[in-house]
C-alpha cells in the first residue's frame, strides 16, 4: 500500500490524439469505454493545451515545466536519438521525474521518448523500456530494453502495456511513478487490429469532417483527405490503446492499488482527421498553425477517494503547469529557480477552485509562430512578416473568420500582441529563443548550442 500522502503515479501519453477524439470528450462515433470510465472517476479538463503543437517540444515542456524557448526543442527530433551520436535534448534541466525519483519513488518508461539518446535511462527512470525513434510500425516492432534494440513480436500498443503491467507488479509495494507514452493514433494508421478497424466499415464518421484541401496544406498528408482507411485506422489505433488502458486499470484494481494511484491521462500535441482541410498537427500546414485541434488535447486525472469524480474542469490549464501541479499533488518540493512559467492547478483538480491564475490565459509557440489564449480570443503572431490572425473563439469557435484586419479589432490586436510579447520576453532564455530558429515542422536535427547555432539545427524541406 502506497503511502495516502505519497500515491503512486500513472502517467498515460498518447501520441496525436485529437481533442475530440474520445467518448467522453463529446465523439459519439469513436469507442474510448475505459477513457470514459477515467473521466467518470476523475476530473476532465476540456481546455487543456499542448505548448507546442508537436510531439518533442510538448514532451520536453511536460517533463521539465518549461517552454521551447526556455529548453531548446523546437521541432520534433529527427536526428540524434540513437548511435553513432545521440545527444540528450533535456539534459541540464530538472524533470519532475527526477524530483519523484530523489524522493523514494522508483519510475519507469514503457514506450515512446523521443527526447535524443533513446539507449539510456535518464532523468530519474530506472526502468526504461524505449521506442528508438520518434515513432514505429505497429506490428513487430523495434524496442531498447537494457541497451539493446530488439524486435518485439506482437502490435506494440499490446506490448508497452505488457511491460508496464510487469513493472507494477514488480514495484506494487513501494512508491512508483509510471509513465506509459504509446505511440497510438500516430501513423502509420494501419497494422491495428483488424477486428478493431472492420468495426469502423459502417461509421459515418460525422465528427471528421473531410473538408476542402487548406490552402497551406503540407502535400504528404493531401492523399488522407477523404480517406476512408485512414480514418478507421486513426480510430482503430485509438480504440486498441483505450482497451489496453482498460488493462492497465484493472490490473491496479485488481492488486489493491487503485484508491493509491493518481491516473493522469493526456495526449503530446492535438490533431486533425480532415477538419480545417488537413490531415496532422500544427505542422500539417505551412505556416504552421495554431488551431484548436492542433493545440488542444484531453486531460484527466483520476484517484478515487481524493479527488472529485465525473467532474469536467473549464480552466485553462497548459502543459506547463503539470509539473508544478504534480509535485504540489503528490506534496513534494517545488522546482524554484524564478524562471518557470507554470503555477499549481491543484485547486481545481481538487474541486476548491474554477481558475488557478489570476490572468486567464495560456500561450503557445512552435518556432517563430506564437499565440495567446484567453476565454474569448485567440491570437497568433508569426515573426517576422505573418500571416497574424484574430480569433473570436465565443462568436466563431470553429475559426472561420480571421479578424485581424478589421478596423474595428485593432484594440484587441494591439492588447493581444502586447501581451503576448511581454509574457515571452519574461521568460525565453535568449539563446534558445524559438524567433531564431527557422522552423518549419520538417524536424530538429541537432542540440542548440556549442557549435550547433540555431540556424543550423533544424531540416528545411518539405514535402
Amino acid at each position: 500500500m502506497a503511502d495516502a500522502s505519497r500515491p503512486n503515479v500513472v502517467f498515460v501519453l498518447t501520441d496525436d490524439q485529437g481533442p475530440w477524439a474520445a467518448g467522453c470528450c463529446g465523439n459519439d462515433e469513436i469507442r474510448t469505454p475505459n477513457l470514459d470510465r477515467l473521466a467518470s472517476d476523475g476530473v476532465r479538463f476540456e481546455n487543456f493545451f499542448c505548448i507546442s503543437p508537436v510531439c518533442s517540444p510538448a514532451r520536453a515542456s511536460l517533463l521539465t515545466g518549461r517552454v521551447p524557448s526556455q529548453h531548446g526543442v523546437h521541432d520534433w527530433i529527427r536526428e540524434r536519438n540513437m548511435p553513432p551520436d545521440p545527444a540528450r535534448y533535456i539534459e541540464g534541466f530538472t524533470c519532475y521525474t527526477d524530483v519523484l525519483a530523489s524522493n523514494g519513488y522508483v519510475c519507469g518508461l514503457s514506450g515512446k521518448w523521443h527526447l535524443g539518446d533513446s539507449l539510456s535511462p535518464q532523468h530519474g527512470f530506472s526502468h526504461w523500456f524505449c521506442m528508438p525513434h520518434g515513432w514505429s510500425h505497429y506490428n513487430d516492432a523495434e524496442m531498447i530494453r537494457d541497451g539493446r534494440s530488439e524486435v518485439q513480436p506482437g502490435y506494440v500498443t499490446d506490448v508497452i502495456t505488457d511491460d508496464a503491467l510487469a513493472f507494477i507488479e514488480r514495484n506494487k509495494d513501494r512508491p512508483f511513478c509510471l509513465s506509459i507514452h504509446y505511440n497510438a493514433p500516430h501513423a502509420p494508421w494501419t497494422g491495428h487490429p483488424q477486428e478493431i478497424v472492420d468495426s469502423y466499415d459502417d461509421c459515418p464518421f460525422k465528427t471528421c469532417p473531410q473538408e476542402a484541401a487548406h490552402p497551406w496544406i503540407v502535400g504528404g498528408m493531401r492523399q488522407n483527405l477523404g480517406n476512408r482507411e485512414s480514418l478507421k485506422g486513426y480510430f482503430a489505433a485509438v480504440t486498441a490503446m483505450d482497451v489496453n488502458v482498460g488493462r492497465v486499470l484493472d490490473r491496479l484494481e485488481a492488486l489493491g492499488l487503485r484508491e493509491d494511484t493518481l491516473v493522469v491521462f493526456t495526449s503530446d500535441n492535438g490533431f486533425s482527421c480532415g477538419h480545417h482541410g488537413f490531415w496532422g498537427k500544427g505542422n500539417g500546414t505551412l505556416p504552421l498553425n495554431m488551431y484548436e485541434n492542433s493545440v488542444k488535447v484531453p486531460f484527466i486525472v483520476s484517484q478515487p477517494g481524493r479527488l472529485p469524480e465525473g467532474r469536467v474542469a473549464g480552466a485553462l490549464m497548459s502543459q506547463y503547469d503539470f509539473m508544478p501541479t504534480l509535485l504540489d499533488y503528490l506534496g513534494l518540493p517545488p522546482v524554484e529557480d524564478g524562471t518557470l512559467p507554470g503555477v499549481s492547478f491543484l485547486p481545481v483538480w481538487t474541486g476548491e477552485k474554477d481558475e488557478a491564475r489570476d490572468e486567464v490565459v495560456v500561450y503557445d509557440e512552435f518556432g517563430p509562430v506564437r499565440m495567446i489564449r484567453t476565454r474569448q480570443w485567440k491570437y497568433v503572431h508569426r515573426y517576422p512578416y505573418g500571416p497574424h490572425e484574430l480569433y473570436d473563439l465565443v462568436g466563431d469557435p470553429d475559426e472561420r473568420e480571421n479578424l485581424v484586419d478589421e478596423e474595428g479589432r485593432q484594440p484587441v490586436v494591439r492588447e493581444m500582441r502586447g501581451r503576448l510579447g511581454r509574457w515571452f520576453e519574461r521568460y525565453v532564455t535568449p539563446a534558445l529563443d524559438g524567433l531564431r530558429c527557422p522552423v518549419t515542422g520538417a524536424g530538429q536535427l541537432e542540440k542548440i548550442g556549442g557549435e550547433h547555432p540555431p540556424e543550423a539545427c533544424f531540416e528545411q524541406k518539405r514535402n
